[in-house]
């Protein structure tokens, strides 16, 4: 039998790298119910070699409505505060559209530096318009998954941002697990008669949970206008804000600048 005083022990020199993260490291601030942003993120970063981005969960209630996203902005510096502390990230991101609307761009802003000073932030509708105004488009079709109250906040928000939007769609839904749930073909039904409008020159389908980044490209072409969505733009304006400027045209034209 090999006991301890038997065995070869070695302590081995080492040398080290930037590890997974030469070219930038991204915080990600994610829903607790959400079931679709770390997955598309995921799709996106895979085509962005040394890129990594680093998630940290904050709690929500699943009833989507204007109260309890305002109840989350309590909670945004904790979560920050506990992804890859150690680690200098060059931007940080808050994985909620509605919840950005409501509490307010600037406000997660200050959340978000008051635990990681300086850094760069953005949003799902942050992102959105900073790609609306990239690809120079304003008149938009605007597609959610929420109730009436908080399209009314959206339509208003935009419209600050000097963007017009001329029509409205709304799978009227308040529960944010079913909403990750909602299927291709609803999806491409919404951008299809909300993008076919001629009074609108882009889409923008606006929740984390919507499941559209790989489809993107694809409606794009059958509809021939720029489609955008929260977690594929988010993805792309925190690239871009870290330095990033690689083209990734498999998911859509916003890629392409």
């Amino acid at each position: 039998m090999t006991t301890a005083t038997d065995t070869s022990y070695q302590i081995l020199p080492f040398t080290m790298d930037e590890g997974v993260m030469p070219r930038a490291a991204i915080g990600l601030v994610v829903l607790a119910t959400d079931q679709t942003l770390e997955h598309e993120w995921r799709q996106v970063f895979a085509h962005v070699p040394g890129v990594a981005f680093f998630e940290a969960r904050l709690y929500n209630s699943p009833d989507i409505n204007p109260e309890t996203l305002a109840g989350m902005e309590k909670d945004i510096a904790a979560a920050v505060k506990l992804i890859v502390p150690d680690v200098p990230l060059q931007v940080v991101a808050f994985g909620c559209t509605s919840g950005s609307v409501v509490i307010g761009e600037d406000r997660i802003a200050d959340r978000i530096r008051s635990v990681r000073p300086g850094i760069a932030t953005t949003t799902p509708i942050t992102a959105a318009v900073a790609g609306l105004r990239a690809l120079g488009k304003q008149r938009i079709a605007l597609i959610t998954p929420y109730v009436q109250s908080v399209n009314e906040l959206f339509a208003r928000h935009l419209a600050k941002s000097n963007m017009q939007v001329n029509c409205i769609a709304t799978f009227n839904h308040a529960n944010d697990n079913e909403v990750a749930r909602i299927d291709r073909e609803s999806l491409r039904n919404a951008v299809m008669t909300a993008g076919g409008h001629d009074d609108v020159d882009a889409v923008f389908v606006s929740c984390t949970s919507l499941r559209m980044a790989a489809l993107i490209a694809d409606f794009e072409k059958e509809l021939g206008k720029p489609v955008l969505a929260s977690n594929s733009a988010m993805a792309w304006h925190a690239l871009r804000l870290a330095g990033i400027n690689d083209a990734l045209p498999q998911f859509g034209s916003l890629y392409q600048i």
